[in-house]
């Protein structure tokens, strides 16, 4: 009974914010169904280790230090960038860039869409933040959850936990960000352009070169992106190769469903009432919905100003789908699409879009690296 009065006592009112804080997490990934396999986990972990004397983290007695698990995954998982590295195979397995090497001018708006980055990086120095801290910041305008942990990670921020859960948060509100930005940017009539899909197959060489390929370029261009390029596209070339399809299938659900999971839980390392409410976490949120918005805004607005000089016009809104999140930012522009015109068929061209914006992203944090490393 002794303990648990000490325990009581131990207990401040910034613990029972995470608490609330890590249900709504719950909440959000059952009631909404806002990924699921990562919110929870990191809800839950959220809960874990603002426990009074919580033994998920490491505790400090008179007779030693006592190593907490949770803290252990993230030295073994996050610290190295184990967990984030062995995602993009996951996700290099899922994705099909047919969309987009049928039409690679595509590749330009997944560029476009990469602005928010480095405006915001721009404003969170302003605000006074640490150079290293304000491009780990910036990196969440990416919409990448693996990318933003990797580049925070690498530059030992002390947001880490801020800078995920901002991440991922909006990589889930983007049903709810994106369209009222597109509609502030767009006409009704640009939201009505139709674009032709012209189906062409994309060879099988053309696929297995492509992440061969890709991977080279990015390294001679960005070195530090080579671990994350270098394994998306691994994935990626595990899923068209052919002869891997069941190691395909394992990457695509067992692999990535896994590690989100424990992704999500180790996350909560960082996320002690102490370490995470602070004026500069609310900061970090608003600061990575400017990265967000600006995005997606560079992305339309690129599309606006390509139209100016091409003949057959492009649909505004697939800027947007320039984000790295795949596919959920695709399947919004369609949605508007069709809301539009029944008959406006978008999808395959946002798909390419967002594809293309998933490798822009990643370079993008290999820049990012390059220029603060």
């Amino acid at each position: 009974m002794g303990a648990v009065f000490a325990n009581v006592v131990n207990l401040n009112w910034q613990q029972v914010v995470m608490w609330c804080i890590g249900g709504l997490l719950i909440y959000l990934a059952i009631k909404k169904d806002m990924e699921p396999t990562l919110l929870l986990p990191m809800g839950f972990g959220a809960i874990l280790v603002n426990l009074p004397m919580s033994g998920a983290i490491t505790q400090i007695y008179e007779t030693g230090t006592e190593i907490g698990v949770i803290d252990l995954l993230f030295d073994s998982g996050i610290a190295n960038e184990l967990f984030p590295l062995l995602l993009f195979i996951g996700i290099g397995a899922m994705i099909d860039f047919e969309p987009l090497l049928t039409n690679p001018k595509l590749f330009l708006f997944g560029a476009a869409a990469q602005f928010g980055i480095f405006f915001t990086l721009a404003m969170t120095v302003l605000f006074g933040f640490d150079l290293k801290d304000a491009a780990s910041i910036a990196i969440i305008g990416a919409a990448d959850g693996p990318t933003s942990i990797f580049v925070a990670n690498y530059f030992d921020t002390q947001y880490l936990g801020a800078i995920i859960v901002a991440a991922y948060s909006y990589m889930a509100l983007v049903p709810i960000v994106q369209p009222p930005v597109i509609r502030l940017l767009t006409t009704k009539k640009e939201r009505q352009i139709h674009m032709k899909y012209t189906g062409t197959k994309v060879s099988k060489t053309t696929k297995i070169l492509f992440p061969i390929v890709v991977t080279v370029i990015a390294g001679i261009i960005s070195p530090r992106s080579v671990a994350l390029i270098g394994f998306l596209m691994f994935g990626n070339l595990i899923r068209e190769c052919g002869v891997l399809d069941s190691l395909s299938d394992t990457a695509q659900h067992v692999l990535a469903n896994l590690v989100t999971l424990l992704l999500g839980i180790t996350v909560a390392a960082k996320m002690t009432a102490d370490a995470f409410l602070n004026p500069q976490t609310l900061m970090i949120l608003c600061l990575g919905l400017v990265a967000f918005i600006f995005d997606t805004a560079g992305g339309v607005l690129f599309a606006k100003a390509m139209n100016l000089f091409i003949k057959n016009k492009v649909n505004p809104m697939i800027g947007a789908a320039g984000i790295s999140a795949f596919p959920m930012s695709s399947r919004v522009v369609h949605k508007m699409a069709m809301e539009e015109d029944p008959t406006n068929v978008l999808l395959m061209h946002a798909v390419g879009v967002n594809v293309s914006g998933q490798i822009a992203s990643v370079i993008a944090g290999g820049m990012i690296l390059n220029f603060f490393g």
